[in-house]
């Protein structure tokens, strides 16, 4: 998520959650300041749902009541941004105008986890002179990235005013794109350029997007196909085709140029600390996605000295397994190439892999009553990632449903090439994505009974490190008892995580080159080249992202040792999984007060 997107995040509705989700008037403990809370997020969420359209959307409210915020997307404009700055410093003065001393029960940390976004957001903006996070436009970030997929998976067609939305949204994709040309230009006369491979790879996906054929591209044929499965009558192919062609394209062609023209003046630089304010840039980065404040230095440090037990865990699974030569690098190295553990790269072979992932989510569903008390209602979808972004794409990622149900949530796995997803790592890349990782997570918080704004927050550092933890969790449920490389995948992706922490604080904190961190991340792991680039090229322009995942998994597993020493026989996994998941993410400050609640309660029952 950028930063315009972070700036605009938030919504709340009147209800208040109470301890395991109870309503906090149902159970006759609210105070008045509780009262005003709802109020107060109840006109925050209506406020961002007004100023994003996309949102409305992407949440499933495209109502009556919000119909003309379907054929609109996000202003992206650099009028836009100020105002999102401002806007977001008058609900930081509102809610600190909240007597928290007088809120009861989880309303304490609902107020502390949206004061905490807010609060972030006002010190980037006061910060940074800059609108990227860090850069407007790069191989992950920008409209021409983000809107085709929204348009194509969450906009949906079931009506001719739908359809008629759709084009709309597409004629105002082509000013989005020219709105983040002008906000690129702008950071730009500040001294911020992408580093050159950045540049490289943006434009590989933007001129694929530009030079498609319009009747053939993605954006059309997403309108034509929907409109004829509902049998919706008029000439929608050739519509969109028109406004592709006369909008879209050209559009894409100015942020083509600009992109072209500032490649002779890009270094190589992987680092932020490069850029004007670089190494407060990072360092708020980093506590945005890690909520918390572990410095740079002690997060490098921790990746190394797990990297180093890790490595010797694999290597005496490996060695079970007749694997003794070489490093356990050149060892896991040899299983991503061998035949049996690669999937054909064919469009059947990737249709077999989604069919036999799909298998693996169903098996572990089973499992899920023993483990956890409150179960998601809400289908997981697979899919793979579309082709016009899977150059630059993560290996894998997951997209919350809607919060009426109407669209599921999608696990989508990226199958450029199958043999950068071996066999052995399916397995737990589909625990961290779909079940019992994001999807469960991201499910049960949209289901529970809290403010909305909780419902649709996500902090990293809780969110990530759940989907790591659930990985974890995975073995303890015995899903890898019969699969001793399928283990070896797990702790081949529990040291991929902490190798991130290295190389994102070496390359932003410590002046690793791009290429010294390639090096280090493929020989460690054993990954192909490729995929390696993708990763180290990731964090380049995602800074403090990549140190989200492992931090939040030592603090949800400390949290947890924590609990089992302090109640003894009375620990019950369920309890202490529905108590850190149904309060919704939190900042990892927050999940620590809410453990130590749910420990004082289960003593006092």
């Amino acid at each position: 998520m950028d930063r315009r997107a972070m700036l605009k995040a938030g919504a709340a509705t009147l209800a208040l959650a109470g301890f395991g989700g109870v309503n906090a008037h149902a159970a006759g403990n609210a105070s008045a300041e509780d009262a005003r809370l709802a109020v107060m997020f109840d006109g925050i969420m209506e406020q961002s749902l007004d100023r994003s359209p996309e949102t409305v959307t992407a949440l499933g409210f495209d109502s009556a009541n919000r119909m003309g915020a379907k054929a609109l997307l996000d202003d992206r404009s650099l009028a836009g941004w100020e105002a999102d700055k401002l806007h977001n410093a008058a609900t930081l003065k509102l809610l600190r105008s909240v007597h928290r001393d007088h809120l009861t029960g989880l309303n304490r940390s609902n107020y502390d986890s949206v004061l905490f976004g807010v609060e972030l957001q006002d010190t980037m903006a006061r910060t940074l002179p800059y609108a990227g996070g860090p850069y407007v436009l790069s191989q992950l970030t920008g409209a021409y990235q983000s809107v085709p997929d929204f348009l194509d998976s969450q906009h949906v067609i079931a009506t001719n005013t739908d359809a008629e939305d759709y084009l709309s949204r597409l004629d105002g994709f082509a000013t989005a794109i020219d709105q983040e040309t002008e906000m690129a230009r702008h950071d730009v006369a500040l001294g911020v350029i992408p580093p050159d491979f950045v540049l490289t790879k943006t434009l590989i996906q933007l001129k694929a997007l530009r030079d498609a054929a319009p009747a053939k591209a993605n954006l059309v044929q997403s309108l034509a196909r929907r409109a004829h499965e509902k049998a919706l009558p008029g000439e929608w192919e050739a519509r969109a085709s028109a406004i592709y062609s006369a909008q879209v394209q050209p559009a894409l062609d100015r942020q083509v140029q600009l992109i072209e023209s500032l490649l002779p003046h890009a270094v190589h630089t992987a680092g932020v600390s490069r850029l004007p304010k670089g190494d407060e840039l990072y360092a708020l980065s980093l506590k945005s996605y890690t909520t918390s404040t572990v410095p740079a230095s002690e997060i490098h440090t921790i990746g190394m000295d797990l990297i180093a037990e890790q490595t010797a865990q694999i290597d005496t699974l490996l060695k079970k397994q007749g694997l003794h030569q070489g490093s356990v690098g050149a060892r896991l190295r040899a299983l991503y190439a061998d035949p049996k553990q690669r999937y054909p790269n064919t469009d059947a072979g990737k249709v077999q892999l989604i069919a036999d992932l799909n298998r693996m989510v169903e098996k572990i569903t089973t499992m899920l009553p023993q483990w956890f008390g409150a179960l998601p209602k809400a289908k997981l979808d697979i899919r793979r990632v579309p082709s016009f972004t899977e150059a630059g794409a993560p290996g894998g990622y997951y997209q919350s449903g809607a919060l009426d149900g109407s669209r599921p949530g999608a696990y989508y796995i990226n199958l450029r090439d199958t043999a950068e997803t071996p066999r052995f790592v399916l397995p737990t890349l589909t625990f961290h994505e779909g079940i019992p990782g994001h999807h469960l997570q991201g499910s049960l918080a949209q289901e529970t009974d809290l403010p909305l704004i909780r419902k649709t927050q996500f902090f990293s550092g809780y969110g990530e490190g759940w989907a790591l933890y659930a990985e974890q969790l995975a073995v303890e449920m015995g899903l890898y008892h019969d699969d001793p490389l399928g283990l070896v995948g797990q702790l081949h992706d529990a040291m991929f995580r902490a190798v991130r922490l290295v190389v994102d604080s070496g390359m932003h904190a410590q002046g690793w080159s791009r290429e010294r961190a390639i090096t280090f991340f493929a020989d460690t792991l054993g990954d192909p080249e490729t995929a390696a680039t993708t990763e180290v090229e990731r964090y380049c322009v995602w800074p403090g992202q990549a140190c989200s995942y492992m931090l939040g998994k030592r603090e949800w597993l400390r949290l947890r040792a924590k609990a089992k020493a302090e109640l003894g026989p009375r620990f019950d996994i369920r309890q202490f999984h529905d108590a850190g998941l149904l309060a919704g993410a939190m900042p990892l400050t927050a999940l620590a007060a809410r453990i130590d609640d749910y420990i004082a309660a289960t003593r006092a029952a």
